[in-house]
């Protein structure tokens, strides 16, 4: 796979994005149990979340820590994440510190990224592919 084109030169996750983006700060923190956050569009983390993502393009910001399961069409990560990636396109920036284990199409890995997991070709798109609907990750006896 070819690198995305600024992969080599990218300092900071907030490059223009192609559609809008929510973001998570760099002074938020999200923690609780069972915690499942769903974005449909572009997601920006410069801040911490403890829990599960879902996001059709999602970036871990080279101040953002996620601690769970990172589900993507396109995952970037510059910061650090403890807990396994999935996606169709994952990319480790050279900034990136991944302990897990990381399923995906398409892999892209900088010099200096730190790796500490596995690495596993998804067998098909239900092995990536984010549920982006809300609702099917509700708990059905709250």
């Amino acid at each position: 796979m070819t690198p995305p084109r600024d992969f080599a030169s990218a300092s900071s996750p907030m490059m223009t994005p192609s559609k809008p983006a929510s973001v998570i700060g760099s002074d938020l923190a999200i923690v609780g149990q069972r915690i499942t956050l769903v974005c449909q569009s572009a997601l920006v983390i410069a801040g911490e979340v403890s829990g599960d993502i879902h996001g059709d393009d999602v970036t871990v910001g080279e101040t953002g820590k996620v601690t769970g399961t990172v589900s993507a069409r396109n995952l970037s990560v510059h910061g650090e994440v403890n807990g396994q990636l999935r996606g169709e396109t994952v990319a480790l920036y050279a900034t990136a510190r991944i302990t897990g284990d990381i399923i995906q199409k398409n892999l892209v890995i900088a010099e200096g990224a730190q790796f500490d997991g596995r690495v596993r070709s998804a067998k098909d798109q239900s092995d990536w592919q984010p549920v982006l609907d809300a609702n099917a990750h509700r708990d059905p006896n709250a």
